[in-house]
């Protein structure tokens, strides 16, 4: 198995707003997309450990759609969100406030599908569009 992937991105907000904006499911569907060709169309958070977690990615012109989901093993408020997937793999979201920002730090073990670079591009897309979004509301 390939080693852990990690993606890293400084929003400009204090924590509080970081971790509303990540953790609020009306958040979720406005940001949670790698691509302008892809929304998220439904989301659900039980926020706690052993809670289960659900977003429905789909293309816009419907060509393709899938779950992503799991359970949280960890939650810090402001601090660390760790959790499993439903294939069995482990991430970790760290949430680090500096004076004026939020420095966010994902750990994600890789799956056997894309190649790790389209994995990490994809992740990091998606971690982008977060950091837009946030620092445009």
């Amino acid at each position: 198995m390939e080693p852990a992937i990690t993606i890293e991105a400084t929003v400009f907000a204090p924590a509080d707003k970081v971790w509303e904006y990540w953790t609020g499911t009306d958040h979720i569907c406005k940001w949670n997309n790698a691509s302008e060709d892809w929304h998220t169309v439904y989301a659900e958070n039980d926020l706690q450990p052993g809670g289960k977690f659900l977003s429905r990615m789909e293309a816009k012109d419907k060509s393709f759609g899938f779950d992503f989901g799991g359970v949280y093993d960890e939650i810090k408020q402001n601090k660390i969100i760790k959790y499993t997937l439903e294939d069995g793999r482990k991430v970790e979201i760290s949430f680090s406030p500096a004076a004026d920002s939020t420095v966010i730090t994902e750990t994600f073990d890789p799956e056997n599908t894309n190649s790790v670079e389209i994995q990490k591009r994809g992740w990091q897309n998606i971690l982008d569009n977060f950091k837009r979004y946030t620092e445009a509301k």
